[in-house]
């Protein structure tokens, strides 16, 4: 109970300044909630808050120890074709039945057939799931195929472009920040961790890292692919963001409804992990039971997390986001700076992330530098956002730059900022992001340029919201690299100055 109450503390904290922004906007002209909206938001940031909390628990107790017994178990096998197949059947069976991923297709399904969406996401997840467990496997460098894979990005987005698909961009990278949600992270992460463990070299460090990067590739040329082909209209149909009257009611089919697909995604990954238990690992039974305690409480906390952004949180972000746009473009962008900082806290697989790192590099990458340098990346990248929704031009003008300079600034920093920044692009566009970032931008495209907009300037803000932590993660690299060099060039002065003072004081 201790630990719960910790971690419930820690969530509360994080969710605070967003919420509290609403309750003051709500006091002020700016935004109009009702009280029914009122209340569902205020249950939802309770929900949200105990959500994150449990979630956090559950991830320390069960999905970080089984992501990280199964990639050892596997690798201590010795058998590379078992290790790869395994984990491509993983990886498209727990993004098939990612939450994240479902409301995606639902939303996108006048688009692009939502069943071959989600099935073409799962097996690009799978493929590239393989190549990064391959990576460590092989000792590759994560900078080059980081490189090579975003140049096939690039070439297909031109061949979109010359089929007159431009729109279908923002979508098909946002659907790489989607797809890595809260289940799937600490799973791929803790496995990476694992794997690593075991196949350890001089660059553990990198190799312990990079699985969540490379995983988020699979779906935007999953989806790039699909859509070259797609002969459907592309015509985006704005979801219905009112508020149910019956706000009991609401809450319960949205818990319901989110049970099955938690417990579907879930169940998926414990199966797979009870199939190896079996196999080869023989956990003991207590490490059993502390694991069985926290898949419950990882089953729990994003349940209530689920519901709570789903039902309070999407209806407000998509009517602030319209009263923010109506009140003026500076007060959009602006707002999209500050909610950007703040809403990166909320995120749960932000702090399984920042734990993480923070072991793996025994504190040389501290939890506050991390933090920081997400909270600055995201409130960038959503302001940007805003930018091009008041200005209405093409995520290219953002995407080509900003992967350019990433992948030119892994050039010059340690392999392990690279992994890390990667990693971090995924984690950081979770579900607070397509849950209330998203509609807000698709609220405040509404208002700026129209619904027949929303393809087009709305979405792009969750591929934007995964590749600005990219470079900021790197420039933390290069800061420490050059403060090192400045550490050692004045500490060989002192040497060089105590050593010519020895000189003039024998002579």
């Amino acid at each position: 109970m201790r630990e719960l109450r910790s971690k419930i503390v820690e969530a509360l904290v994080s969710a605070l300044p967003i919420t509290a922004i609403v309750y003051v906007l709500v006091l002020t002209p700016l935004l109009d909630l009702n009280g029914t909206e009122l209340i569902t938001f205020t249950i939802g940031a309770v929900l949200l808050v105990l959500g994150i909390g449990m979630f956090n628990l559950g991830a320390d107790l069960a999905m970080t120890p089984m992501g990280s017994s199964v990639g050892a178990g596997l690798s201590r096998q010795r058998k590379l074709w078992l290790l790869l197949a395994v984990c491509f059947v993983m990886g498209v069976l727990i993004t098939v039945a990612e939450p994240d991923l479902q409301v995606l297709a639902t939303q996108v399904s006048t688009v692009i057939n939502g069943t071959a969406l989600i099935w073409a996401v799962g097996i690009g997840v799978g493929s590239f799931l393989v190549v990064a467990v391959a990576k460590i496997v092989f000792r590759k460098s994560l900078s080059n195929i980081l490189m090579l894979f975003y140049m096939l990005l690039f070439a297909l987005a031109l061949m979109l472009a010359e089929a007159d698909k431009t729109d279908l961009l923002p979508m098909a990278f946002d659907s790489g920040g989607v797809t890595t949600g809260p289940i799937t992270v600490p799973f791929i992460m803790a496995l990476g961790v694992g794997i690593s463990n075991v196949l350890s070299d001089q660059r553990s460090q990198e190799n312990s890292f990079g699985l969540v990067a490379l995983s988020s590739i699979g779906p935007v040329l999953a989806v790039l692919v699909l859509g070259m082909f797609s002969t459907n209209d592309l015509r985006y149909q704005v979801p219905d963001y009112t508020v149910s009257q019956d706000i009991l009611g609401a809450f319960l089919h949205t818990a319901g409804h989110t049970a099955k697909e938690v417990g579907l995604a879930l169940g998926m990954i414990v199966v797979f992990f009870l199939v190896c238990q079996v196999t080869f690992l023989r956990l003991p039974k207590r490490q059993i039971r502390k694991i069985a305690i926290g898949v419950a409480f990882t089953y729990l906390g994003l349940v209530l997390f689920l519901t709570g952004v789903n039902v309070g949180f999407m209806p407000v972000g998509f009517k602030l986001g319209q009263a923010l746009a109506q009140a003026g473009k500076w007060v959009l962008i602006g707002f999209g700076l500050l909610i950007g900082v703040l809403v990166v806290l909320a995120e749960p697989a932000v702090h399984v992330l920042n734990k993480q790192v923070e072991d793996v590099t025994g504190g040389a990458v501290s939890r506050r530098a991390m933090i920081m340098g997400l909270c600055v990346g995201v409130g960038a990248s959503i302001a940007l956002s805003m930018v091009r929704i008041v200005y209405d031009f093409s995520l290219i003008y953002y995407i080509v730059p900003g992967y350019f300079l990433s992948l030119a600034l892994s050039l010059f920093v340690p392999p392990v900022y690279t992994a890390i920044a990667f990693d971090s692009g995924g984690v950081a566009s979770g579900p607070m992001t397509s849950g209330f970032i998203l509609p807000l931008a698709i609220g405040a495209c509404v208002a700026a340029q129209g619904a027949d907009a929303v393809l087009r300037d709305a979405f792009g803000v969750v591929a934007m919201v995964a590749m600005t932590p990219l470079i900021t993660i790197q420039l933390l690299g290069f800061r420490a690299i050059v403060s090192d060099r400045v550490k050692e060039r004045v500490a060989m002065r002192r040497i060089l100055d105590a050593d010519d003072q020895q000189i003039i004081e024998f002579v």
